[in-house]
């Protein structure tokens, strides 16, 4: 592990109120810390912005079961990229709606497509990709 550097930062004394309850609203008990999980997001961020990177993420699709034919193409898709996909969950939210989320890793690229290919299929309401790194390169 290296060692810590000391930097000094000028802010200004508004933004720097606004930053300090911000932090303190997410549990944060020194600035440091959150200066050091937003510099690590640019980071992952920077990471997975190559489509050869290798991430880790998750996938969430919200939709409804009954739309005809639905569940079998979300898991012919599923079944197309099976080398990308780790894990799923299907949630039931009522009597209509299904929460589906997919754990998901690889190059950002094959990453990208498996979760287009699902958010895009007609009858999806909803969707987002979440992608991170393993972790191994942050500090």
């Amino acid at each position: 592990m290296s060692g810590l550097s000391r930097i000094g930062v000028a802010i200004d004394t508004d933004l720097l109120n606004k930053f300090d309850r911000l932090i303190e609203k997410r549990g944060y008990t020194n600035r440091s810390e959150a200066f050091r999980d937003l510099i690590r997001d640019e980071l992952v961020e920077q990471t997975w912005e190559s489509p050869d990177s290798q991430v880790v993420g998750t996938v969430t699709l919200v939709y409804d079961h009954h739309v005809r034919m639905l569940n079998e193409k979300l898991t012919g898709i599923q079944h197309d990229f099976h080398h990308s996909i780790l894990s799923t969950l299907h949630v039931h939210l009522d009597h209509d709606n299904c929460l589906e989320v997919l754990v998901v890793r690889g190059k950002s690229a094959a990453v990208r497509k498996v979760s287009d290919a699902l958010i895009s299929t007609k009858g999806v309401k909803h969707g987002t990709l979440t992608i991170t790194t393993s972790g191994a390169e942050l500090k």
